[in-house]
Protein backbone atom coordinates (compact mmCIF):
# COMPACT_ATOMS: atom_id res chain seq x y z
CA UNK A 1 0.00 0.00 0.00
CA UNK A 2 1.48 3.21 -1.27
CA UNK A 3 -0.25 6.28 -1.07
CA UNK A 4 -2.03 8.05 -3.49
CA UNK A 5 -1.76 5.15 -5.53
CA UNK A 6 -3.88 3.38 -2.58
CA UNK A 7 -7.03 5.34 -1.97
CA UNK A 8 -9.38 3.42 0.74
CA UNK A 9 -11.88 6.79 0.57
CA UNK A 10 -12.32 5.47 -3.53
CA UNK A 11 -14.74 2.49 -2.26
CA UNK A 12 -16.56 4.92 0.22
CA UNK A 13 -17.40 7.49 -2.63
CA UNK A 14 -21.21 6.40 -2.70
CA UNK A 15 -23.81 4.57 -1.48
CA UNK A 16 -23.91 1.95 -4.36
CA UNK A 17 -20.02 1.32 -3.92
CA UNK A 18 -20.21 1.21 0.07
CA UNK A 19 -23.06 -1.72 -0.44
CA UNK A 20 -20.34 -3.02 -3.19
CA UNK A 21 -17.72 -3.63 -0.84
CA UNK A 22 -19.62 -4.22 2.16
CA UNK A 23 -17.94 -7.22 4.03
CA UNK A 24 -20.63 -8.10 6.83
CA UNK A 25 -24.42 -8.23 5.55
CA UNK A 26 -27.48 -8.44 8.02
CA UNK A 27 -30.61 -9.58 6.98
CA UNK A 28 -33.44 -10.43 8.69
CA UNK A 29 -33.11 -13.95 8.11
CA UNK A 30 -30.30 -13.56 11.07
CA UNK A 31 -33.31 -12.20 13.54
CA UNK A 32 -35.05 -14.16 16.65
CA UNK A 33 -37.71 -11.94 18.72
CA UNK A 34 -38.19 -12.98 21.84
CA UNK A 35 -41.69 -12.79 23.16
CA UNK A 36 -43.11 -12.71 26.91
CA UNK A 37 -45.79 -14.61 27.84
CA UNK A 38 -48.39 -14.35 31.07
CA UNK A 39 -51.70 -14.80 32.13
CA UNK A 40 -52.17 -11.06 31.62
CA UNK A 41 -50.98 -8.54 29.26
CA UNK A 42 -48.42 -5.76 30.83
CA UNK A 43 -47.80 -3.48 28.49
CA UNK A 44 -43.71 -1.71 29.10
CA UNK A 45 -44.45 1.82 27.63
CA UNK A 46 -40.39 2.70 27.73
CA UNK A 47 -39.25 -0.50 26.59
CA UNK A 48 -42.35 -2.25 24.36
CA UNK A 49 -40.46 -5.25 23.32
CA UNK A 50 -40.31 -6.35 26.96
CA UNK A 51 -44.23 -6.06 27.63
CA UNK A 52 -45.64 -8.69 28.42
CA UNK A 53 -48.66 -10.56 26.35
CA UNK A 54 -51.32 -13.29 27.13
CA UNK A 55 -51.53 -15.99 24.29
CA UNK A 56 -53.84 -14.18 22.12
CA UNK A 57 -51.32 -11.21 21.76
CA UNK A 58 -48.69 -13.87 21.29
CA UNK A 59 -50.74 -14.97 18.24
CA UNK A 60 -51.37 -11.16 17.31
CA UNK A 61 -47.38 -10.44 17.72
CA UNK A 62 -46.24 -13.08 15.99
CA UNK A 63 -48.63 -12.46 12.66
CA UNK A 64 -46.63 -9.00 12.17
CA UNK A 65 -43.36 -10.73 12.62
CA UNK A 66 -44.34 -13.16 10.05
CA UNK A 67 -45.37 -10.70 7.56
CA UNK A 68 -42.19 -9.11 8.05
CA UNK A 69 -40.19 -11.99 7.19
CA UNK A 70 -38.76 -12.58 11.09
CA UNK A 71 -38.19 -16.40 10.83
CA UNK A 72 -37.98 -17.21 14.66
CA UNK A 73 -39.64 -15.86 18.10
CA UNK A 74 -37.98 -17.46 21.29
CA UNK A 75 -41.22 -18.03 24.12
CA UNK A 76 -40.41 -16.89 28.07
CA UNK A 77 -42.83 -17.66 30.55
CA UNK A 78 -44.24 -16.26 33.37
CA UNK A 79 -46.91 -18.24 34.65
CA UNK A 80 -49.75 -17.63 36.93
CA UNK A 81 -48.48 -19.12 40.36
CA UNK A 82 -45.50 -20.05 41.07
CA UNK A 83 -43.64 -22.66 43.44
CA UNK A 84 -40.29 -23.86 45.37
CA UNK A 85 -39.60 -26.45 42.57
CA UNK A 86 -41.03 -23.85 39.38
CA UNK A 87 -43.02 -27.16 38.53
CA UNK A 88 -45.15 -24.04 35.78
CA UNK A 89 -42.37 -25.00 33.94
CA UNK A 90 -43.60 -28.45 32.53
CA UNK A 91 -46.98 -28.55 33.36
CA UNK A 92 -49.17 -30.02 30.43
CA UNK A 93 -51.46 -26.30 30.50
CA UNK A 94 -48.56 -24.73 31.31
CA UNK A 95 -48.48 -20.79 29.81
CA UNK A 96 -45.57 -21.37 27.33
CA UNK A 97 -47.33 -24.81 26.39
CA UNK A 98 -50.71 -23.26 25.82
CA UNK A 99 -48.81 -20.45 23.49
CA UNK A 100 -46.90 -23.00 21.38
CA UNK A 101 -50.07 -25.22 20.94
CA UNK A 102 -52.08 -21.96 19.55
CA UNK A 103 -48.68 -20.92 17.22
CA UNK A 104 -47.33 -24.61 15.54
CA UNK A 105 -50.53 -25.25 13.74
CA UNK A 106 -51.73 -21.65 12.82
CA UNK A 107 -47.69 -20.33 11.73
CA UNK A 108 -46.30 -23.91 10.38
CA UNK A 109 -43.59 -22.00 8.56
CA UNK A 110 -42.26 -19.94 11.95
CA UNK A 111 -39.47 -21.36 14.22
CA UNK A 112 -40.38 -21.49 17.90
CA UNK A 113 -37.77 -21.89 20.32
CA UNK A 114 -38.71 -21.31 24.02
CA UNK A 115 -35.86 -21.01 26.97
CA UNK A 116 -35.63 -23.38 29.64
CA UNK A 117 -35.15 -22.50 32.82
CA UNK A 118 -37.00 -22.33 36.38
CA UNK A 119 -36.02 -18.47 37.19
CA UNK A 120 -39.43 -17.22 35.59
CA UNK A 121 -41.27 -20.45 37.51
CA UNK A 122 -39.97 -20.44 40.50
CA UNK A 123 -40.82 -18.82 43.87
CA UNK A 124 -37.19 -18.21 45.45
CA UNK A 125 -36.37 -16.55 41.56
CA UNK A 126 -33.24 -18.70 40.82
CA UNK A 127 -32.63 -20.98 38.24
CA UNK A 128 -32.52 -24.69 39.99
CA UNK A 129 -33.53 -26.34 43.22
CA UNK A 130 -32.41 -24.48 46.37
CA UNK A 131 -31.21 -26.23 49.62
CA UNK A 132 -30.98 -23.45 51.86
CA UNK A 133 -28.42 -20.91 50.30
CA UNK A 134 -27.33 -23.04 48.38
CA UNK A 135 -28.30 -23.89 44.41
CA UNK A 136 -27.87 -27.50 43.08
CA UNK A 137 -26.84 -28.95 40.04
CA UNK A 138 -27.65 -32.28 39.80
CA UNK A 139 -31.18 -32.00 41.29
CA UNK A 140 -32.16 -29.37 38.98
CA UNK A 141 -31.19 -31.57 35.97
CA UNK A 142 -34.11 -34.07 36.13
CA UNK A 143 -36.50 -30.81 36.00
CA UNK A 144 -35.06 -28.96 33.57
CA UNK A 145 -34.86 -32.37 31.43
CA UNK A 146 -38.58 -33.02 32.27
CA UNK A 147 -39.84 -28.80 31.01
CA UNK A 148 -37.75 -30.10 27.83
CA UNK A 149 -40.13 -32.74 26.92
CA UNK A 150 -43.14 -30.99 27.72
CA UNK A 151 -42.31 -28.08 25.84
CA UNK A 152 -40.75 -30.70 22.65
CA UNK A 153 -44.41 -32.86 22.84
CA UNK A 154 -46.37 -28.68 22.70
CA UNK A 155 -44.97 -28.24 19.46
CA UNK A 156 -41.07 -26.02 19.66
CA UNK A 157 -39.08 -26.55 17.08
CA UNK A 158 -35.59 -25.78 19.54
CA UNK A 159 -35.34 -26.39 22.60
CA UNK A 160 -32.75 -23.74 24.47
CA UNK A 161 -31.42 -24.22 28.12
CA UNK A 162 -30.28 -20.96 29.93
CA UNK A 163 -29.47 -21.91 33.39
CA UNK A 164 -26.23 -22.99 32.80
CA UNK A 165 -26.39 -26.05 35.76
CA UNK A 166 -23.43 -28.61 34.87
CA UNK A 167 -24.44 -31.43 32.80
CA UNK A 168 -27.91 -30.41 31.25
CA UNK A 169 -27.68 -30.50 27.90
CA UNK A 170 -26.84 -34.23 27.93
CA UNK A 171 -29.47 -34.69 30.48
CA UNK A 172 -32.11 -32.96 28.14
CA UNK A 173 -30.18 -34.61 25.29
CA UNK A 174 -31.25 -38.11 27.30
CA UNK A 175 -34.74 -37.17 27.83
CA UNK A 176 -35.83 -35.92 24.64
CA UNK A 177 -34.54 -39.14 22.49
CA UNK A 178 -36.17 -41.57 25.26
CA UNK A 179 -39.57 -39.55 24.41
CA UNK A 180 -38.87 -40.09 21.08
CA UNK A 181 -38.14 -36.50 20.17
CA UNK A 182 -34.78 -37.24 19.08
CA UNK A 183 -35.48 -34.77 16.36
CA UNK A 184 -35.56 -31.92 18.88
CA UNK A 185 -32.70 -29.79 18.36
CA UNK A 186 -30.90 -28.02 21.42
CA UNK A 187 -29.58 -24.28 21.51
CA UNK A 188 -27.51 -24.54 24.56
CA UNK A 189 -26.74 -21.01 26.51
CA UNK A 190 -23.50 -22.18 26.27
CA UNK A 191 -21.59 -19.25 27.42
CA UNK A 192 -24.13 -16.97 29.44
CA UNK A 193 -22.38 -14.49 31.89
CA UNK A 194 -23.20 -13.19 35.56
CA UNK A 195 -24.14 -9.59 34.02
CA UNK A 196 -25.83 -6.22 35.23
CA UNK A 197 -27.51 -6.26 31.97
CA UNK A 198 -30.05 -8.52 32.42
CA UNK A 199 -32.21 -5.54 35.07
CA UNK A 200 -34.84 -4.79 32.54
CA UNK A 201 -35.37 -8.76 31.40
CA UNK A 202 -35.98 -9.28 35.10
CA UNK A 203 -38.71 -7.19 35.61
CA UNK A 204 -40.60 -8.32 32.42
CA UNK A 205 -40.16 -11.82 33.09
CA UNK A 206 -40.42 -11.25 36.55
CA UNK A 207 -37.24 -13.71 37.43
CA UNK A 208 -35.27 -11.84 40.11
CA UNK A 209 -33.91 -13.90 42.32
CA UNK A 210 -35.06 -13.43 46.41
CA UNK A 211 -31.45 -14.00 47.28
CA UNK A 212 -28.39 -14.04 46.87
CA UNK A 213 -27.39 -13.61 43.34
CA UNK A 214 -26.35 -16.19 40.29
CA UNK A 215 -22.68 -15.79 40.42
CA UNK A 216 -22.34 -19.40 41.56
CA UNK A 217 -23.64 -20.73 38.41
CA UNK A 218 -23.57 -18.59 35.55
CA UNK A 219 -20.13 -17.11 34.33
CA UNK A 220 -17.55 -14.69 35.84
CA UNK A 221 -17.28 -11.82 32.86
CA UNK A 222 -13.49 -12.01 33.25
CA UNK A 223 -13.11 -15.31 31.96
CA UNK A 224 -12.77 -15.95 28.31
CA UNK A 225 -10.78 -19.43 28.26
CA UNK A 226 -13.70 -20.76 30.79
CA UNK A 227 -16.19 -19.73 28.00
CA UNK A 228 -14.14 -21.82 25.40
CA UNK A 229 -14.70 -25.11 27.78
CA UNK A 230 -18.20 -24.32 28.94
CA UNK A 231 -19.01 -23.94 24.74
CA UNK A 232 -16.60 -27.54 23.95
CA UNK A 233 -18.61 -29.44 26.83
CA UNK A 234 -22.24 -28.59 26.02
CA UNK A 235 -21.11 -29.24 21.92
CA UNK A 236 -20.00 -32.69 23.42
CA UNK A 237 -23.03 -33.43 24.92
CA UNK A 238 -25.04 -32.86 22.67
CA UNK A 239 -25.61 -29.30 21.51
CA UNK A 240 -26.74 -28.62 18.45
CA UNK A 241 -26.11 -25.30 18.43
CA UNK A 242 -24.36 -22.60 21.01
CA UNK A 243 -25.26 -19.04 22.24
CA UNK A 244 -23.46 -16.48 24.53
CA UNK A 245 -24.84 -13.84 26.22
CA UNK A 246 -24.44 -11.46 26.84
CA UNK A 247 -23.94 -9.79 23.18
CA UNK A 248 -21.97 -6.42 22.79
CA UNK A 249 -20.22 -6.24 26.13
CA UNK A 250 -18.57 -10.20 25.17
CA UNK A 251 -18.32 -9.58 21.27
CA UNK A 252 -14.74 -10.95 21.46
CA UNK A 253 -16.04 -13.93 23.32
CA UNK A 254 -18.15 -14.51 20.39
CA UNK A 255 -15.44 -14.07 18.02
CA UNK A 256 -12.83 -16.48 20.13
CA UNK A 257 -16.11 -18.92 19.93
CA UNK A 258 -16.65 -18.56 16.05
CA UNK A 259 -13.16 -19.26 15.25
CA UNK A 260 -12.51 -22.04 17.64
CA UNK A 261 -16.21 -24.06 16.86
CA UNK A 262 -18.21 -24.55 13.74
CA UNK A 263 -21.67 -25.26 15.15
CA UNK A 264 -24.12 -22.37 14.38
CA UNK A 265 -23.54 -19.54 17.04
CA UNK A 266 -25.89 -17.09 18.24
CA UNK A 267 -25.61 -14.19 20.49
CA UNK A 268 -28.89 -12.71 22.37
CA UNK A 269 -28.53 -8.41 22.59
CA UNK A 270 -30.15 -8.60 25.78
CA UNK A 271 -32.50 -6.04 27.70
CA UNK A 272 -29.94 -3.94 29.39
CA UNK A 273 -28.41 -3.11 25.71
CA UNK A 274 -31.76 -2.77 24.36
CA UNK A 275 -32.86 0.10 27.31
CA UNK A 276 -29.49 1.32 27.18
CA UNK A 277 -29.76 2.38 23.40
CA UNK A 278 -33.20 3.61 24.17
CA UNK A 279 -32.76 5.92 27.00
CA UNK A 280 -30.12 7.49 24.77
CA UNK A 281 -32.21 7.81 21.82
CA UNK A 282 -34.93 9.23 24.45
CA UNK A 283 -32.35 12.12 25.60
CA UNK A 284 -31.63 12.40 21.71
CA UNK A 285 -27.81 11.41 22.83
CA UNK A 286 -27.74 9.45 19.64
CA UNK A 287 -29.25 8.54 16.57
CA UNK A 288 -31.96 5.70 17.51
CA UNK A 289 -32.14 3.81 14.28
CA UNK A 290 -29.06 4.25 12.79
CA UNK A 291 -27.21 3.13 16.80
CA UNK A 292 -29.50 0.07 16.68
CA UNK A 293 -28.62 -0.91 13.25
CA UNK A 294 -25.04 -1.21 14.00
CA UNK A 295 -25.27 -2.38 17.21
CA UNK A 296 -26.88 -5.55 15.09
CA UNK A 297 -24.09 -5.41 12.45
CA UNK A 298 -21.13 -5.45 15.16
CA UNK A 299 -22.71 -8.74 16.46
CA UNK A 300 -22.71 -10.28 13.27
CA UNK A 301 -19.33 -8.88 12.05
CA UNK A 302 -18.25 -10.85 15.48
CA UNK A 303 -19.40 -13.89 14.32
CA UNK A 304 -22.79 -14.71 15.08
CA UNK A 305 -25.28 -15.87 12.45
CA UNK A 306 -28.13 -15.70 14.89
CA UNK A 307 -29.00 -12.86 16.75
CA UNK A 308 -31.77 -13.04 19.55
CA UNK A 309 -33.16 -9.25 20.03
CA UNK A 310 -35.79 -7.12 21.25
CA UNK A 311 -35.22 -4.95 17.83
CA UNK A 312 -35.69 -7.80 15.57
CA UNK A 313 -38.70 -6.60 14.45
CA UNK A 314 -38.44 -3.13 13.84
CA UNK A 315 -34.59 -4.01 12.30
CA UNK A 316 -36.79 -6.19 9.93
CA UNK A 317 -39.04 -3.10 9.00
CA UNK A 318 -36.13 -1.60 8.09
CA UNK A 319 -33.99 -4.71 6.18
CA UNK A 320 -37.02 -5.11 4.35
Amino acid sequence: MSYPATRLRRLRRTSALRDLARETTLSVDDLVMPLFVAPEALPNERLPGLGRHTVEGVVREVEELVRLGVPAVILFGVPEEKDEDGSGAWIEDGIVQRALRALRPRFPELVLMTDVCLCEYTSHGHCGVVDGDDVRNDPTLDLLARASVSLARAGVDIIAPSDMMDGRVAAIRQALDQAGLANTPILSYAAKFASGFYGPFREAADSAPQFGDRRSYQMDGANLREAMREIEADIEEGADMIMIKPAMPYLDVIAAARDRFDSPLAAYQVSGEYAMIEAAARNKWIDRERVMMESLVSIRRAGASIIVTYYAQEAAKLLG
